[in-house]
């Protein structure tokens, strides 16, 4: 469609190597500070490697290996009771795991239904929450600061909803959330082991592949999320 024949390929790879890209893709993937106006790594990498093959690969595999057992435990729907995971973010935390809830629904069997709330507007959230149940209904909010005045709103609301049904004491139950703030985790009632880190070097739209992606791995699965993550691995090496 866009005419690019031989010759116009081996121009572009030439301008590629002329702009130093190899030596910015090896400075990405050695944990440089390539993120220059936040003075950050760029690590999403890390994220999808393999166990060892990569920087922080102890604490990526531990969040990970958490989360997807939380993950199981949640898609047991008789040992959970939970029928519907409704998701709260916005950005990178609500876009894309949607996009691959959506994408990948052929592989989500019999798991609870997912939800996603972003819009600071309540109708939306009013509409998710319009046929759940609440005694059968888990929020997991994704926030890395636990401050994002929309994905704050709206866990507020949630929260009050909730409360309204089934009283205070049933928050900690329904509730789970990743994020890097524990005392707000703590001030909201958000329960120490319903909880999953993300690090400074995840870029938000690059967070699907971190514990922002616990909504997936509940819609289709420990296997198929490891599937997930094998195959961007291999981009990565293929990149």
């Amino acid at each position: 469609k866009n005419l690019i024949d031989g010759p116009t390929c081996a121009l572009l790879a030439d301008l590629a190597r002329q702009c130093g890209i190899a030596q910015r893709r090896e400075a990405m993937f050695a944990g440089e500070h390539i993120n220059t106006t936040e003075d950050r790594a760029v690590l999403h990498t890390a994220l999808r490697a393999p166990r060892g093959a990569a920087l922080f690969s102890d604490e990526v595999h531990g969040v990970l290996d958490a989360m997807l057992d939380y993950a199981e435990q949640v898609r047991d729907t008789e040992r959970s009771g939970i029928r519907h995971v409704v998701n709260i973010g916005i950005g990178g935390s609500d876009l894309g795991p949607a996009m691959a809830v959506e994408a990948l629904k052929q592989y989500a069997g019999e798991g609870p239904r997912i939800g996603f709330a972003s819009n600071v507007d309540g109708c939306q959230l009013a509409d998710v929450l319009a046929t759940a149940d609440p005694r059968r209904t888990l929020f997991i909010i994704c926030s890395k600061t636990f401050t994002t005045l929309e994905t704050r709103t709206n866990a507020l609301a949630a929260r009050e909803w909730l409360s309204g049904k089934l009283g205070p004491k049933a928050v900690p139950a329904h509730f789970a959330a990743v994020s890097v703030n524990a005392k707000a985790m703590d001030d909201f009632g958000v329960h120490p082991d319903y909880r999953f880190a993300m690090w400074d070097w995840v870029g938000g739209r690059y967070s699907i592949w971190s514990s922002i992606g616990v909504s997936l791995a509940i819609a289709i699965g420990t296997d198929h999320f490891e599937d997930f993550l094998c195959g961007a691995a291999e981009m990565d090496q293929h990149f």
